[in-house]
C-alpha cells in the first residue's frame, strides 16, 4: 500500500505530465499556424482566430469541468478529458480547409480544460501551507508552451505540417494511459452528493471572485496570448526562420510555466496580495518598453537633418519577455493562492471560474492582436493592448485591497495617539 506521501508525489507527478502535454498541446498552433497561414493565405486577423480557437473551448469548459472534479473526483475528469481529445487532434493531419482547422481546433481546445480539473485535484492532496507550493509545481506544466515550440518546428522539418498532430494524438494516448496508472482516487475529496451545481455556482455572486478572474486574465490570458503570438512575431519582425523564432519564443514560454512552482513558494511567504501587486508593477512596466513601435525619426540641427532609429533589437526584446515571463509564471500561482486561502470548500467551482476568465482572456487578446496589425500596421500594437489590461488591473487592485489597508493602518495610527 501506498503512503500518504507517496501517493502526494504520484498523484503530483502525474498530474503535472498530463498538465503539461495538454498545455503542449492546446498551444500547437503558435507553430502548426505558420505553414498553415502561408498554405491558406490567411490575414493576421485570421490566423489570430485559427491560433485563438482551441483556447475558446479549452476556457468555456473550465467551469463545469472544475465542478465535475469537486463532484466526481479529479482522476477520472483528466482521463477522460485527455481521451476525448485524441481523435480530433489525430484528424487534424488531414484538414485542407480554414474552416475544418477551426472546427477541429475547438475539438483538440478541450484539452485546455485540464487546468482546473487539475488544480483542484492536486489542492485537495496537500496541506494548507504546502498548498500554494503544490499548485505551483502542477502549473508548471504551462511550460508545454515552451515543449510545443522546441519540438513543433522539428517535428514540421522532418515530415511536414501533417505528421506534427499525428504524433501529438500519440502522445496524447500514452500520456493519458500513463495518467490512469500512477495516480489515486480519493472518495473523501469530492463534495457532498446533496451538493448541486446551482449551489456551487453561487461563487459567481462573490466580488472578489471577479476581481481574481481579471488578474487571471492577464497573467494566463496575457501569457497564453504570447505564448500563441510569440513565434510569428519573431519571424516578421526580426525575419527569423521558424526554428529560430520557436526557440526564442520558448524564453517567453518557459520561465512562463516552470517559475510557477516560485509563485507558489512566495505566495505562501508573503501573500497572495503581496506576490500579485508587485507582479502587476513588473508587467506593467515591462509593457510599457515592449509597446515602443520601431521609429525613425530625422531631427533639425544646427548642422541640418539627422536620422535617429528608436526600437528594440532583437536581444533586448527577448530579455524583456523573458522577464515578463517570470512575471507572469509567479502572478498565476498567486492569484491561485488567494483561492485555496478563501474557497477551500468549493475549489473545483471557482477555479473553473478564474480559470475560464484566464482562458478566456488568451482567446480575445490573439484575436485583438491581429485586428490591430491589420489595422495600424503596427506589430507591438499586441503590447499596447496588453498594457491597458495591466493598468485595469492596478487600479483594481489599489481600489480593492492597497487603499483599504492603507486606510486601516491610518486609523491604526490615529487610534495610537489618542
Amino acid at each position: 500500500m501506498a503512503t500518504q506521501k507517496s501517493k502526494q508525489l504520484l498523484v503530483l507527478t502525474s498530474s503535472t505530465i498530463a498538465f503539461t502535454v495538454c498545455f503542449m498541446i492546446w498551444m500547437m498552433f503558435a507553430v502548426l499556424g505558420i505553414p498553415i497561414q502561408k498554405a491558406l493565405d490567411l490575414s493576421e486577423t485570421q490566423f489570430g482566430l485559427l491560433a485563438a480557437t482551441p483556447v475558446l473551448t479549452g476556457s468555456l469548459v473550465r467551469l463545469p469541468l472544475g465542478m465535475m472534479t469537486d463532484k466526481y473526483g479529479g482522476k477520472v475528469v483528466l482521463f477522460a478529458l485527455m481521451m476525448a481529445c485524441v481523435v480530433p487532434i489525430f484528424l487534424m493531419s488531414y484538414a485542407n480547409a480554414y474552416w475544418q482547422f477551426l472546427v477541429l481546433g475547438l475539438f483538440a481546445g478541450l484539452a485546455g480544460g485540464s487546468f482546473s480539473v487539475g488544480i483542484a485535484y492536486v489542492a485537495k492532496w496537500f496541506e494548507a501551507d504546502r498548498q500554494g507550493f503544490a499548485m505551483g509545481v502542477f502549473g508548471a506544466g504551462n511550460a508545454g508552451s515552451a515543449l510545443t515550440k522546441m519540438v513543433g518546428p522539428a517535428i514540421i522539418a522532418y515530415g511536414g505540417w501533417q505528421f506534427l498532430p499525428k504524433v501529438y494524438a500519440g502522445i496524447m494516448l500514452i500520456t493519458a494511459i500513463g495518467f490512469w496508472f500512477m495516480s489515486f482516487d480519493n472518495k473523501a475529496h469530492r463534495s457532498a452528493s446533496n451538493v448541486s451545481f446551482a449551489s456551487q455556482l453561487a461563487v459567481l455572486k462573490d466580488p472578489n471572485v471577479w476581481r481574481y478572474s481579471q488578474y487571471y486574465s492577464i497573467v494566463f490570458g496575457g501569457y497564453v496570448a504570447l505564448a500563441l503570438w510569440m513565434t510569428k512575431y519573431y519571424v516578421n519582425e526580426y525575419e527569423f526562420s521558424l526554428q529560430t523564432a520557436a526557440f526564442l519564443a520558448a524564453c517567453f514560454s518557459l520561465p512562463g510555466g516552470v517559475l510557477r512552482a516560485l509563485g507558489g513558494w512566495l505566495s505562501d511567504k508573503y501573500s497572495a496580495h503581496t506576490v500579485t501587486w508587485w507582479v502587476l508593477w513588473a508587467s506593467f512596466l515591462c509593457l510599457f518598453v515592449l509597446s515602443y513601435p520601431q521609429t525613425s525619426l530625422v531631427v533639425q540641427t544646427v548642422d541640418g537633418e539627422r536620422a535617429f532609429h528608436i526600437g528594440l533589437n532583437s536581444t533586448v526584446f527577448t530579455i524583456l519577455i523573458f522577464l515578463l515571463g517570470i512575471a507572469f509564471a509567479i502572478g498565476k500561482a498567486s492569484v491561485f493562492k488567494y483561492l485555496s486561502d478563501e474557497y477551500k470548500d468549493n475549489m473545483g467551482a471557482v477555479s473553473g471560474v478564474v480559470g475560464l476568465a484566464g482562458g478566456l482572456g488568451g482567446f480575445i487578446l490573439p484575436i485583438m492582436f491581429g485586428a490591430a496589425v491589420d489595422i495600424t500596421g503596427v506589430r507591438s500594437s499586441a503590447f499596447m493592448i496588453m498594457f491597458g489590461v495591466v493598468w485595469v488591473s492596478l487600479v483594481w487592485i489599489y481600489i480593492s485591497e492597497v487603499k483599504p489597508k492603507m486606510e486601516e493602518g491610518h486609523q491604526a495610527m490615529l487610534k495610537m495617539k489618542k
